[in-house]
């Protein structure tokens, strides 16, 4: 089952580490990210934009497997959503997002060229001085591809410039069950699995390198 907002309950026999991660959903106002943060929490996808008023704050657990020693982690996601325009108004409302986060998602539209080619200033504007984060950029409405106004050879040159993981997500509202309103979890499943198995992947290895467990990489600078 994907995304819940409560704490699974595990039989008292299975041992098992909870891994909590602070994540800030950034992005300009319209790509989708409150509409991902619902896909990855197995929540409705709202149908209509609204700008998101404040920092809303969303919990999704996800069990993985090590593949190193099949040890099973719980891993504790905490998604921090504020809409663009409240940023923009509120000077505390960043320093809030960006204070003790462990990731940053950043996002673009398919759809908004403006929100690709703002990537850059987001990058350094959030992000820039958190320099251990784990940084992912998620482009949105992927299924509304044959519409895109970012084609795959832009997206191959930010790659090779930031050498950052680009991730692609649906943003159709998930499929229902054959009664018509129940959201099919299994469906809703394999279409956010990605997003968050490479979440969970990128902070555990983060983890074991600060923990001195893994050698450290070699600084990358975008140029």
């Amino acid at each position: 089952m994907d995304g819940l907002l409560e704490r699974p309950m595990l039989s008292p026999s299975v041992a098992i580490d909870t891994a909590s991660y602070k994540i800030f959903v950034s992005g300009k106002s319209g790509v989708g990210k409150t509409a991902l943060v619902a896909k990855l929490a197995g929540l409705e996808v709202p149908v209509v934009h609204h700008e998101t008023t404040g920092i809303q704050t969303t919990v999704v657990f996800w069990p993985a497997k090590l593949q190193a020693s099949n040890r099973v982690v719980m891993f504790r996601f905490e998604f921090w959503d504020c809409g663009e325009s409240a940023l923009k108004k509120f000077d505390h409302m960043l320093p809030a997002c960006q204070e003790k986060a462990d990731a940053f998602l950043f996002l673009f539209s398919f759809t908004d060229r403006a929100s690709f080619e703002d990537l850059p200033g987001q990058l350094a504007r959030v992000a820039g001085e958190a320099p251990g984060a784990v940084r992912i950029v998620i482009g949105s409405k992927f299924d509304q591809y044959m519409h895109t106004d970012v084609p795959e050879r832009d997206l191959t040159a930010f790659r090779q410039a930031w050498e950052l993981p680009l991730l692609r997500v649906k943003s159709v509202p998930g499929r229902r069950l054959a009664d018509g309103h129940t959201l099919d979890g299994r469906a809703g499943l394999a279409d956010i699995a990605h997003v968050l198995n490479g979440l969970a992947e990128q902070l555990w290895y983060q983890d074991q390198v600060a923990a001195g467990l893994l050698p450290r990489p070699p600084e990358n600078t975008p140029d």
